[in-house]
């Protein structure tokens, strides 16, 4: 009879291999694989973690750093503070900010680079300008102020049409920046800080 043994199976698994794989690499059926883990009680990942442990094979694409310095605490604070006021809570699925001041935006880009460990180049953004604005002018001003590329700009600039007369228009004569970052364990992780 062929035995498996656990520490061998259990490496593999958190290594991310699949069942299958894990078939593939020990020479026996997935099924053989099945029922080692379940004799084991290693627990099965959900479909949405095996899809996150494949896109990240080297383990998280961030790391969330403890302050050493005061500079580092207060940062970690404005970007708390900054995702709890601003940030969109709703989407389980990625950390959101949006905003039309420049110099908060920057702050918590400073925020997901300096304490949450994320390359910057991983950011995207997304626009909204009201009608009339130039959407060029808008991303190029946003590109400038915020050192970003094109590239991590969404491909569509959101137009709002006119809404009556309001003083918001002259407010945001640039539109309104949002930086996403895609990653649900790192929403989950923030969300859990702000407790």
């Amino acid at each position: 009879m062929f035995i498996l043994k656990k520490q061998k199976l259990k490496d593999l698994y958190e290594r991310g291999f699949s069942m299958k794989e894990i078939a593939d690499n020990i020479n026996c059926s997935s099924q053989k694989v099945v029922y080692w883990m379940n004799k084991f009680n290693i627990p099965r990942r959900t479909r949405s973690n095996a899809t996150y442990v494949k896109r990240n094979p080297n383990g998280d694409p961030f790391k969330i750093i403890t302050p050493q310095n005061l500079k580092d605490a207060e940062l970690k604070g404005y970007g708390l503070g900054l995702y709890w006021g601003e940030g969109t809570k709703k989407d389980p699925n990625s950390v959101r900010l949006g905003n039309t001041d420049p110099k908060l935006v920057k702050k918590f880009i400073e925020f997901l680079d300096k304490i949450c460990g994320i390359k910057r180049e991983k950011l995207r953004f997304g626009l909204q300008i009201f009608n009339g604005i130039n959407p060029r002018k808008a991303k190029k001003y946003w590109q400038n102020a915020l050192t970003i590329c094109e590239d991590q700009f969404m491909k569509k600039v959101v137009v709002i049409p006119p809404q009556g007369k309001g003083t918001y228009k002259n407010k945001s004569q640039y539109g309104v920046i949002t930086v996403y970052y895609h990653n649900k364990k790192l929403k989950n992780k923030l969300m859990k800080m702000l407790g």
